[in-house]
């Protein structure tokens, strides 16, 4: 790992050198690309010097240690030893999580959809419940969320809706929701009852432009017809709807929320990115990986992630075995007890790929 660290080092100082090159300075995008690296180093190099230094100054304290005579000077030697030993530990394990690969994804907003699986009306108003769950979440942390489109059910739920949230960090957040989530409670509708078990999917996809993404004109098929949901006179006499099939992938994108075709085709022009690049990125999991999946799992959209249990006022996520027993909160927002533990568990695991790499 030190051998990494003095590398990492080494290249940030040739990037200050290049920074300071006649040459470099007269070209505005190698110094904007080698000054967004350095950037990115800085932490990790600052945290290395850091260390190297209090391990210097350990190695000195040992040594007047070894050599001093003077009971006074002894102890005092011993008091910076214990406290040397124990910051440079502590900071060797910080520049573990430092070298973690970053995801580049982190800082981007997100596309969520939720999908309406097994349990007729019942998982649709689950999907309902799951947006007003994100729609609190977002607004806890001053996000702006935006509907991109949406199919209801007539009694309050959705059968499907994707939706945008901007803001700070959204996918590092909220990339590990991707998946299952399993609902049981007794529905409004039950004489009996029964508990009725129900499924919602979620995907979660950070927000992608075709700059990001390189889509040929040719692999796209485009069809605008009149918008079918709420928007009044202008939305349903205009064709504003806008669906897209990317032929080699098959994969179908429909925005109609928007008021004009132009917004409308932008929109799902920008989700066909971010659902490519998905499909990518999830393809290159697979083959580095193989088939193993990780302990906060793959995000994979048959994975069953979480069950909220509504007669025992619990809610668990299977992946790291956290449960919640006040399911009304979880329900408004309150959704970093398993996102923080699913954070966790991801970096740890990185870490510990990162390590057996390093070997």
């Amino acid at each position: 790992m030190l051998e990494k660290l003095a590398g990492i080092e080494s290249r940030y100082d040739e990037l200050e050198r290049l920074m300071s090159d006649p040459d470099v300075l007269s070209d505005y995008n190698r110094i904007a690309e080698y000054s967004k690296e350095r950037s990115s180093l800085a932490e990790i190099v600052d945290g290395y010097r850091d260390y190297k230094r209090q391990v210097q100054e350990l190695e000195d304290a040992r040594q007047l240690l070894a050599e001093e005579t003077d009971p006074e000077l002894s102890a005092m030697a011993k008091d910076e030893i214990t406290a040397l030993s124990a910051s440079s530990e502590a900071l060797y394990e910080r520049l573990k999580f430092l070298l973690i690969p970053k995801d580049p994804r982190d800082e981007k907003n997100v596309i969520m959809e939720i999908r309406a699986g097994a349990g007729g009306d019942e998982a649709g108003l689950f999907a309902a419940d799951l947006y007003r769950m994100y729609s609190y979440y977002a607004q806890n942390r001053g996000w702006k969320i935006e509907v991109i489109d949406q199919s209801d059910t007539g009694i309050g739920g959705f059968k499907q809706i994707t939706f945008e949230l901007k803001g700070k960090g959204a996918y590092s957040r909220l990339k590990y929701e991707s998946g299952v989530h399993r609902v049981q409670r007794v529905p409004e509708t039950e004489a009996a009852g029964r508990i009725h078990t129900s499924t919602v999917t979620v995907a979660v996809l950070a927000e992608m432009t075709e700059v990001d993404v390189q889509i040929r004109e040719e692999d796209i098929q485009e069809e605008f017809t009149r918008a079918s949901g709420a928007g009044g006179q202008h939305v349903q006499k205009n064709s504003t709807a806008v669906r897209l099939v990317h032929v080699p992938s098959n994969i179908v994108v429909e925005v109609q929320d928007e008021r004009s075709q132009l917004q409308n085709r932008m929109r799902a022009r920008q989700i066909l990115a971010s659902r490519i690049y998905d499909m990518e990125i999830e393809k290159q999991r697979l083959e580095q990986e193989g088939e193993r999946r990780s302990q906060v799992g793959t995000g994979d959209r048959s994975e069953k992630i979480r069950t909220y249990n509504f007669p025992q006022n619990r809610v668990t996520d299977h992946r790291v075995n956290v449960s919640s027993y006040n399911l009304p909160a979880v329900l408004e927002g309150d959704i970093d007890q398993f996102i923080d533990e699913l954070t966790i568990r991801d970096q740890a695991d990185k870490l510990s790929g990162s390590l057996e790499s390093d070997v």
